[in-house]
């Protein structure tokens, strides 16, 4: 399915969305606009960094983004990767980079070790801090400091939260610890034996203001299973019950699904 612009009302912005028939050709689709961005900020048209996501969506788009860039002429892959920096959205209190369920580990298992990342290139709260509320202004910060975050990839949670912004949330949220939906629990057991207690409580996010500040906002969503709060997120007024339904306010989001996914649309 081509792009097109999803109209939601006299009141709403057109979203672009892009539809793809499978997580495959998501992640191609998806990887395209980060290799996109890398080249702009190699030319020196953006120098802000990247806003990277977890979760089992992610995954094909890491992949393809690794295929892509082995793809390259050395040199140009060289150029690029000199030219990384990228902060991802969240961290688990509790779980540093030696423990694989962090997500430290996921990213450099998924792109930091296969591309030959240094650490300060591939930015995570540090989840192991004996203050997680110090460590999420840090985090706000660095952010900051780096002018504000580039091209941001948000997946997008079963009861409607991007990062862990769990509802109920409002749009000034920011950078801070927050305790975990039982939901996401839930969702994230898989990666902690299948086990949502194993999960922990409490985890560090970038805040929708942060998002809402950000150049450009990608959202990606795949499976049956997201149809329904797909459909909510877009059709349903903004409100602090569905977090991510205030990415409507950013003038550059766009919507990128697969076709199951996007069913309900």
């Amino acid at each position: 399915m081509p792009s097109t612009s999803l109209e939601l009302g006299p009141s709403a912005a057109p979203i672009r969305l892009a539809v793809e028939p499978g997580p495959e050709a998501l992640g191609r689709r998806v990887a395209g606009l980060l290799l996109a961005a890398l080249r702009d900020r190699a030319l020196g048209l953006s120098q802000r960094p990247l806003g990277l996501a977890t979760g089992r969506t992610m995954e094909p788009v890491y992949a393809a983004l690794r295929q892509a860039l082995a793809a390259l002429p050395a040199g140009e892959r060289t150029e690029l990767l000199a030219h990384w920096r990228s902060f991802n959205l969240d961290e688990y209190v509790g779980l540093g980079p030696a423990d694989p369920r962090s997500f430290a580990a996921t990213m450099a298992a998924a792109l930091g070790e296969p591309l030959g990342l240094a650490p300060a290139q591939l930015c995570l709260p540090d989840g192991l801090t004996a203050d997680p509320e110090a460590e999420a202004h840090r985090y706000a910060a660095a952010i900051a400091d780096a002018g504000g975050l580039g091209l941001q990839l948000l997946g997008l949670g079963s009861n409607g939260h991007v990062g862990f912004n769990e509802p109920p949330c409002g749009p000034q949220a920011a950078c801070r610890c927050v305790l975990l939906a039982a939901a996401t629990r839930q969702q994230n057991a898989p990666g902690f034996g299948d086990d949502p207690a194993a999960v922990p409580e409490r985890a560090i996010t970038v805040g929708l203001k942060e998002l809402l500040e950000a150049e450009r906002l990608v959202l990606v969503v795949s499976g049956g299973a997201k149809a329904e709060i797909l459909r909510r997120v877009l059709r349903e007024p903004p409100s602090p019950e569905l977090p991510a339904s205030w990415l409507r306010r950013h003038p550059r989001l766009q919507v990128l699904a697969d076709a199951e996914a996007a069913a309900l649309l």
